[in-house]
């Protein structure tokens, strides 16, 4: 029972919320949301349920927050891809990024986005949600910026943007669901060079 501010019991001294927090969004990217106890949380954040609770709030809320700092960390590429000065850059940098993520050393394959909720039941529900409004954010920032592309002349006239940025989208879940069965990094980016092969796609 915590009952002293400077008391070690629940929130061990040298606590870094920075750090525990990369600790959680990697079980989570490893284990998705379900399963990921909150032991095997607790264990890798390196404090108790009590301190976990009171720096981060609930399982879920935890989860957002890992979400949140993996979209500023891992999943950063998005953001500089739609920097990109043409349309087939932005569609380079961001299926390269993908694969980058998925296959990076030391980190879990695949996505976290896509696989955190994939197996989730219905304890699972608000974490399916979050994630699938996510990827939508993605689609809708590619769209946005490929509706961009159009009018500037990039792609050409009567090209659905919406279109442009669910291939993309496909493709690079897909290249996440591949490196966590084992894909090879050389493998899936000869994946995504065909995807851009047929670049627009039609």
């Amino acid at each position: 029972m915590e009952t002293r501010r400077t008391g070690t019991v629940g929130r061990p001294r040298g606590f870094d919320a920075d750090e525990a927090l990369e600790r959680a969004m990697r079980v989570f990217w490893e284990q998705g949301y379900e399963g990921a106890t909150l032991t095997d949380l607790t264990s890798a954040m390196g404090i108790t349920r009590t301190s976990m609770y009171a720096a981060f709030g609930n399982k879920e809320d935890l989860f957002r927050k890992a979400l949140e700092r993996y979209e500023e960390g891992p999943a950063s590429y998005v953001a500089r891809a739609l920097r990109r000065p043409t349309a087939r850059e932005v569609a380079t940098a961001f299926l390269a990024g993908a694969v980058e993520v998925s296959t990076r050393p030391g980190c879990p394959a695949g996505c976290l986005g896509v696989q955190g909720s994939l197996a989730s039941g219905e304890t699972g529900r608000s974490a399916r949600d979050l994630l699938a409004g996510w990827r939508e954010g993605g689609v809708a920032q590619l769209r946005d910026r490929f509706r961009q592309a159009v009018d500037d002349g990039d792609l050409p006239p009567g090209t659905d943007p919406l279109h442009v940025a669910r291939y993309l989208m496909t493709f690079a879940n897909g290249i996440s669901v591949q490196a966590t069965g084992g894909a090879t990094r050389e493998e899936l980016q000869r994946v995504a060079d065909a995807a851009l092969r047929n670049w627009p796609p039609a």
